[in-house]
């Protein structure tokens, strides 16, 4: 794992998305295709932003896999990672292939299923993810499964991790943040051949502590186990970084 640190939050998003195309375009270029994996989040915006504006990257050669939506909300829902994917990086680039979970799908141990037929045919090649001001890597919250081999799996959403969407302002009342999420798992995420993790904001600098500082690898800290993979490389602005030495 390699942590970058910036002055500036935009400095760190368009950090974030250079290295984010470096990877795919020598990929494509290598292979003739890539297989990435695309979180969601107040914490990606920026780097979305800027990932979508670089210009010479073949996205025709790109299969996306979604890494994390709730369970039981529709699409249209302002919170909905599906309208946040299309509104903020399907629509702009248009990816080959996409392959998104249905939240609301009437069966979710059946959406984990199929998902976990497609996503199993392939080798990711890069994925994007943040961290969690409880620590969580996407929906995996603590104490996360670091042990399953299921590539996507139900997970129950605590406490804090709700009340981070309430904050964010996904939401209007706690009470509507869903408890359930499919989530892609930890060891699903960790066969990325590479990781691109982006963590703005002073509110992350807990978690960013707990996860990237002199602690051990815990499930307790679930984006800890970042630490134990080789091409991980993590971008942190000033305020999210404040708590490392």
């Amino acid at each position: 794992m390699k942590i970058n640190i910036f002055t500036s939050k935009e400095d760190m998003s368009k950090a974030a998305a250079e290295k984010a195309a470096e990877i795919l375009k020598k990929t494509i270029q290598q292979k003739r295709e890539a297989y990435f994996i695309a979180a969601t989040g107040a914490s990606q915006f920026g780097f979305l932003d800027h990932l979508t504006q670089i210009a010479d990257i073949d996205w025709s050669r790109t299969t996306m896999f979604h890494l994390d939506e709730y369970i039981g909300l529709p699409e249209e829902h302002p919170a909905s990672f599906r309208k946040y994917l299309k509104e903020r990086l399907i629509n702009k680039v248009h990816p080959g292939k996409v392959y998104l979970i249905s939240g609301d799908a009437p069966d979710p141990e059946n959406e984990c299923e199929r998902l976990n037929k497609i996503i199993n045919q392939y080798e990711i090649d890069v994925a994007f993810v943040g961290i969690g001001e409880n620590g969580h890597l996407a929906f995996n919250d603590p104490p996360a499964d670091f042990e399953t081999e299921k590539p996507y799996i139900i997970v129950q959403l605590d406490i804090a991790c709700r009340r981070q969407q309430l904050g964010e302002g996904w939401f209007k009342t706690l009470e509507e943040v869903p408890r359930k999420a499919i989530s892609m798992s930890i060891k699903q995420i960790m066969k990325s051949k590479a990781i691109i993790c982006t963590v703005p904001d002073r509110r992350k600098a807990q978690a960013v502590k707990n996860c990237f500082g002199e602690g051990e690898v815990s499930p307790q800290y679930p984006a800890s186990i970042l630490k134990q993979h080789k091409h991980c490389y993590v971008f942190l602005d000033e305020q999210s970084s404040i708590g490392l030495k």
